[in-house]
């Protein structure tokens, strides 16, 4: 992106037996900071332009978090000064622009401002993220390296404990980092940090949600919903239903769901939805699928690829239980139809 962008986030993480970084925890990260908190910043950690992670000592905190006060932010003030009694890491991220991340501060801080909701998924740049962040433990005792797993399991297991691995991925829930405002996650495990739910969300069981990913909210998720991949306000996607995702065969196409769509049961779709479309329950759409397309008389107006048919709204694709055809009624009729297809828009 070639817009300016600049975010701030004091934050508390875990660090492995060299002092590399496995993860950073940002209570209240800052999407466009005021002039005062930036000088701030600058004037007690030698800030000095770019993207930066700058590690705190615990003799900068009682200066920082009196220039803090005097900013005007006593948010970011009471966080510093609740650092002063940590033992573990301290940092400072800072994004001067929207650059690809390139260290595991920067890249948490970019997850946690999508999962607080300061933005959404696709407006900040992303790229380069998985070689940023590390393979990490996730355990009952926090982040562990993987290198130092076995070593951490037998000292645990030599005091009578146990360290239970939950997963080992480069991305933790998100719960463990920010639980949104007017939500409900029946399996926490299965959101991503990174994932932006929108207000009045409930995801079931099944439901699961990637990063740079989410919903608008409200809605009813019980089926998934892959990387880059945001559906609109009103919409239901039904138990084992599917969209297919930037990283997993979507290619550079952006899959979406728009306002008020119904996916059925183990229904997918590889191609972006208008508003107010439904997708049959067992029906997976791909942008390569032959459509028919039948008019508000329940006659056929044309033939198509599913590609042709991308971000258009009022859509019903179903299956032929006769011929296995794949069919999809619109209520316009079959000119306005032919037009909307073969318009350059």
């Amino acid at each position: 992106m070639s817009e300016q962008f600049f975010s701030i986030g004091l934050g508390v993480g875990t660090q492995n037996s060299k002092s590399e970084w496995l993860e950073v925890f940002f209570p209240t990260p800052v999407l466009n900071p005021s002039p005062a908190l930036v000088q701030a910043i600058t004037d007690c950690l030698g800030y000095n332009g770019g993207n930066q992670a700058i590690n705190l000592e615990k003799g900068q905190l009682g200066s920082l978090a009196s220039a803090l006060e005097k900013a005007g932010e006593p948010e970011q003030a009471a966080i510093i000064n609740s650092f002063k009694s940590s033992s573990q890491p301290l940092v400072a991220a800072v994004l001067a622009i929207d650059d690809n991340p390139t260290s595991v501060p920067e890249g948490y801080l970019k997850l946690q401002l999508l999962s607080h909701r300061l933005v959404k998924p696709h407006a900040i740049n992303l790229n380069g993220l998985f070689g940023a962040l590390p393979n990490v433990a996730w355990t009952n005792k926090g982040a562990i390296d993987l290198n130092e797993l076995p070593q951490a399991q037998l000292e645990a297991r030599l005091k009578g404990e146990l360290i239970s691995v939950d997963c080992v991925d480069k991305f933790p829930k998100m719960t463990n980092y920010v639980v949104p405002a007017g939500v409900r996650i029946a399996h926490t495990a299965r959101v991503r940090l990174g994932a932006y739910i929108g207000e009045g969300t409930t995801i079931m069981h099944e439901g699961f949600v990637n990063f740079n990913a989410g919903t608008d909210g409200p809605g009813m998720i019980e089926g998934r919903i892959s990387a880059g991949v945001f559906v609109g306000a009103g919409s239901d996607l039904g138990g084992g239903s599917s969209t297919m995702g930037t990283l997993s065969g979507g290619g550079n196409i952006v899959i979406s769901v728009g306002k008020e769509c119904l996916l059925g049961a183990n229904a997918g779709i590889g191609i972006p939805l208008g508003d107010r479309c439904t997708v049959e329950s067992g029906l997976y759409i791909t942008a390569g699928t032959k459509v028919i397309m039948i008019d508000d008389q329940g006659k056929e107006a044309a033939q198509t690829k599913a590609r042709d048919l991308a971000g258009k709204s009022d859509l019903l694709f179903r299956r032929n239980s006769t011929n296995g055809a794949v069919e999809c009624l619109t209520n316009k009729s079959a000119v306005e139809l032919n037009e909307e297809l073969h318009a350059n828009n």
